[in-house]
């Protein structure tokens, strides 16, 4: 009973952490362009 448990909570977490890694890819990426040319 153990090991299904924690096997289903593993499936979970994987299909979380895929979406998450999905959602963090398409976040728009913050240039710091602004600093570096500001001298």
């Amino acid at each position: 009973m153990a090991d299904n448990y924690l096997e289903k909570h593993q499936l979970e977490y994987e299909k979380r952490k895929a979406e998450w890694l999905r959602k963090k890819k398409h976040l728009p990426k913050i240039k710091k362009t602004s600093v570096n040319n500001s001298y």
